[in-house]
């Protein structure tokens, strides 16, 4: 549900037959930009999830998809954290 309200989930334009893209919008877009700022920075510093966006690379899934998906990446570590009141560390107890 966090993912809704940063406006990550991909929305289809879909209707009938006709297939269009899917495109992120509607929630809130001052939480959504600090979010692609700290997934531009995890996919190339953080090395679980540069290993993450480098498979989706390799798989073919244009920049902005990769991006997106560690964008989601990070909101479900946030509410998962913030659910077990604890702080990250890179090896999880």
């Amino acid at each position: 549900q966090a993912a809704m309200l940063t406006g990550v989930a991909p929305l289809a334009c879909e209707s009938g037959e006709r297939a269009g893209h899917r495109a992120i919008r509607g929630g809130r877009p001052a939480p959504r930009n600090a979010i692609y700022m700290a997934a531009l920075s995890a996919a190339r510093h953080n090395p679980d999830l540069a290993r993450f966006a480098e498979r989706l690379k390799k798989a073919g899934k244009p920049n902005k998809v990769v991006l997106v998906a560690v964008m989601r990446k990070l909101i479900v570590l946030a509410n998962t954290l913030i659910t077990k009141n604890r702080i990250w560390t890179p090896n999880p107890p």
